[in-house]
């Protein structure tokens, strides 16, 4: 019976029924074949909706959303470009650098293929740079903020972490400071790497001048300070992170609609719909997902499959290679979203037997879906680019490869020092 229940799903989601369909199916399934009473169900969702720390999923969300719909990008470019553009491979680090705080913001790697992908890919071009580069390097950096506060995908998993009660202490702060130095390390990595590789291409550089710096400055000077509210406040504890998510969006808000005013009043039912969707969409996966990982708890899957893992893996080191390996495939085939969801409450419990640190495995999990991202043949952003560019698939592929090798040597040095994640924390 129950094989027959399991490839009837596993069909399902092949004929592209919704996630939380299958998720909540099997969850039914397998608590009621235990006699267990199905109303866990409700109260599975009851409990994810009283936890005080999802206030900040919407609130961020929104604040994204209004950012994406504003000429935010544009003056991000401006304002980097006006104080890195005098170095070598200037423009380079520039799109590194806002592509990776757009994404923090926004939450979606995609949305800043198209919306950053606009500016750069040209002005990388008429910079001097080949295509090739500029290609890999917009499709690549597409995805670069996902460990930097305020990270949807840290808040998801932050939240999916606290409520396995595997004994070990994990905070959705504690994962903000925790993702900044990874970050930092892959955002230099891939500077040096464009530094090195544009060494005998003619790239004019801009030299520095205050005028035109004080004019980016100016023209960005409402928008400087939202990092310093995730940032600054969390770091120092002024903010729990639900509060700065609460100030980010009122302050989002007033700049964009009232200061700038390039967000109309009529478009924010449709701005606060778009965001409040998704958001809706991830609860409810979410609440679904929680009641089944009571159910595999119940089950003892997380002990099963460490004693699987056991018996054929018996060094850390070994674990972390084939845990890199595996979510390098699962973030190609799954969105983020999905594989947090998923494979988080399985994973866990078994990486804490191997002695991995939970928030050190956050960041790791997180890296390597960074990365699968756009990890060929099936990485999301490699289409989405291939479609914003009007270019072959191949061509993305060829353009993406070399970004790929230097941020896989960024996941592994994440990986296997855990200082670099863990020092901020400790």
């Amino acid at each position: 019976m129950i094989y027959l229940v399991i490839a009837i799903l596993i069909l399902l989601a092949f004929l592209g029924a919704p996630l939380f369909c299958i998720i909540i199916a099997a969850a039914m399934t397998g608590f009621y074949m235990s006699d267990i009473h199905l109303s866990v169900m409700a109260i599975e969702l009851f409990r994810i909706a009283d936890t005080p720390i999802l206030l900040a999923l919407p609130l961020f969300t929104f604040a994204g959303y209004l950012l994406g719909e504003s000429n935010t990008s544009s003056r991000l470019v401006r304002l980097t470009h006006a104080f890195f553009g005098w170095m070598p491979g200037g423009l380079a680090i520039v799109a590194f650098i806002v592509c990776a705080l757009f994404t923090a913001f926004t939450g979606a790697s995609g949305v800043t293929i198209v919306a950053m992908g606009a500016l750069l890919y040209p002005a990388l071009k008429q910079a001097g740079y080949n295509d090739n580069f500029s290609l890999g390097l917009v499709t690549t950096s597409g995805s670069l903020g996902l460990l930097l506060p305020p990270s949807l995908p840290l808040i998801l998993y932050g939240v999916i972490a606290q409520q396995m009660n595997t004994g070990e202490q994990i905070s959705i702060e504690k994962l903000f400071i925790a993702g900044i130095l990874p970050a930092i390390l892959m955002i230099v990595l891939l500077s040096l790497y464009s530094i090195w590789t544009n060494r005998k291409t003619p790239v004019p550089l801009t030299a520095f001048s205050f005028s035109k710096a004080w004019s980016a400055m100016r023209e960005a000077i409402w928008e400087i300070p939202l990092p310093f509210f995730v940032f600054t406040g969390i770091y120092t504890g002024f903010f729990a992170v639900s509060e700065a998510a609460a100030v980010t969006a009122m302050y989002v808000l007033i700049v964009e609609v009232f200061i700038y005013k390039e967000i109309k009043m009529a478009q924010l039912a449709s701005i606060i719909r778009e965001s409040m969707v998704m958001v809706g969409g991830i609860l409810l996966i979410l609440g679904v997902s929680l009641a089944f990982t009571n159910y595999l708890i119940d089950a003892q899957a997380p002990m099963k499959l460490f004693k699987i893992c056991q018996y054929f893996i018996s060094s850390k080191l070994v674990f972390l290679i084939l845990l890199n390996i595996f979510l390098l495939i699962l973030g190609a085939i799954l969105d983020i979203f999905s594989a947090i969801i998923i494979m988080v409450p399985l994973m866990l419990p078994v990486a804490i037997n191997y002695g991995v640190n939970p928030t050190h495995l956050g960041i790791i999990f997180l890296a390597n879906m960074q990365i699968g991202y756009f990890t060929p043949p099936v990485g999301m952003n490699l289409f989405i680019a291939g479609y914003r560019f009007n270019k072959p698939i191949m061509a993305i592929y060829k353009a993406t490869i070399p970004f790929m090798l230097v941020l896989l040597a960024a996941v592994l040095i994440i990986t296997y020092w855990p200082w670099l994640s863990l020092v901020l924390i400790s």
